[in-house]
């Protein structure tokens, strides 16, 4: 009788559920997984290394382009890094804007997996409706911004500028006619905070629609549960952050446990889950998205009833006012020497960290005095994620690799770095 041998699958890197170009070599025992052996590298920017040729602040923008499901968080534990070695102090209006940016970052993001986990396994149409979500709060990042993904808004002391006081518009063309545009800018009457407030009201009967789609779904649920599971213990091992960590258990959240920002001042809950499976995981993010709205509209609150700057007044970090600028001598020479040169960071080492959507998102920055990083290394969460890939597929079915590779919900932007 002929011997039966494990043969060797390639997964990717061109393939529509590897979320990237992940190259996952699968050793197969007919359709069981013996091992996975996952390939990085195919995305290299050398985002690290460019940082050491850049100013401080002309890397905020490479920031962007990491986890690029999750921008502005990816920038906010940047800048904090930078402020922690300036000791610089952030306006409370800028606070409260970053962390409902944060929010509004999330639910991007988690809009983006639950669309895409889905479509993973077959299920077609929450892809359309979180679509539909994600182009709100992409006018959203755009009103503040100008741009709809790479936002690069904040800074070192601050944000780039306050919210405006009006949203922009649809205007009337050949495929949309004045009843349809009349019809589209309905919300979009008032500032940028109407519009977001109006988007809080509209969104928790938004997750109700997904979970009518999946969460009692017969389908999802014989495709996730049990799937990936992952002991707390085994979860804290393995160095899990975020969903992955608190769908095993583990009540672990740096937004309640090392509080940064504004986040004390909140009210919000930190979901847990009890089985560590995939399905846990999934009502985790689900129940993120709740909790992130109640925190956003939190924010819209506060911010309506506390005008004040947005920037730090500390000129040796932040420019001055174009005003003054265009009438001081003094202002336009440090204006000049701001853009030309960048901030002087003082010489030292910080580690600054965010409850990115993914996880744990730090940045661990190294500066020798100059004008420039002398050092930066990212401690991106997907990575280590992605490490514990063998372990959870091991003894699946070849299907279930899609939706471990899902419920990891993984971006290589971040990961290769």
């Amino acid at each position: 009788m002929a011997e039966i041998k494990n043969y060797t699958l390639n997964f990717g890197p061109q393939h529509p559920a590897a979320h990237g170009v992940l190259r996952l070599v699968l050793e197969l025992d007919g359709e069981v997984i013996q091992r996975a052996d996952p390939h990085i590298g195919l995305l290299h920017r050398a985002t690290e290394k460019l940082a050491e040729t850049r100013t401080w602040v002309q890397s905020v923008p490479y920031m962007d382009r990491l986890d690029y499901v999750s921008m502005m968080a990816n920038e906010h534990a940047y800048v904090m890094a930078i402020e922690k070695l300036l000791g610089v102090d952030v306006p409370e209006r800028a606070q409260y804007i970053r962390v409902m940016f944060d929010e509004i970052t999330r639910l991007l993001n988690h809009l983006l997996w639950i669309g895409c986990h889905g479509l993973d396994v077959g299920a077609m149409a929450v892809f359309l409706y979180a679509f539909r979500e994600r182009e709100d709060l992409f006018d959203m990042y755009e009103a503040v911004s100008g741009a709809r993904m790479h936002a690069a808004y904040y800074r070192p002391g601050g944000v780039y500028r306050d919210l405006p006081e009006s949203m922009p518009q649809y205007q009337a063309n050949k495929i949309r006619g004045e009843k349809a545009v009349k019809k589209l800018n309905e919300n979009r009457q008032g500032s940028l905070l109407d519009f977001i407030e109006d988007f809080t009201k509209r969104f928790p009967a938004y997750v109700d629609e997904y979970e009518t789609l999946l969460t009692d779904n017969r389908i999802w649920k014989q495709r996730l549960v049990g799937i990936g599971v992952v002991s707390p213990e085994r979860a804290l091992q393995l160095g899990f952050t975020g969903a992955m960590l608190r769908g095993s258990g583990i009540e672990w959240d740096l937004r309640k446990k090392q509080p940064y920002e504004v986040y004390s001042k909140l009210q919000f809950d930190i979901p847990v889950g009890k089985n560590g499976d995939s399905y846990d995981r999934y009502l985790v993010r689900v129940e993120e998205m709740r909790q992130s709205n109640r925190i956003i509209q939190q924010c819209v609150e506060w911010l309506r009833k506390n005008p004040g700057p947005v920037m730090s007044d500390n000129h040796k970090v932040a420019n001055p006012k174009r005003e003054d600028m265009k009438t001081n001598m003094e202002e336009l020479i440090h204006h000049f020497k701001l853009f030309t040169e960048g901030i002087h960071v003082p010489a030292g080492e910080a580690y600054a960290a965010v409850e990115h959507p993914k996880g744990e998102f730090g940045i661990y920055a190294i500066s020798d005095g100059a004008n420039k990083p002398y050092r930066l290394k990212i401690r991106a969460p997907g990575f280590v994620h992605l490490s514990a890939l063998d372990e959870m597929a091991k003894g699946h079915m070849l299907a279930d690799a899609v939706t471990i590779i899902g419920t990891q919900d993984i971006v290589f932007g971040e990961i290769d770095r």
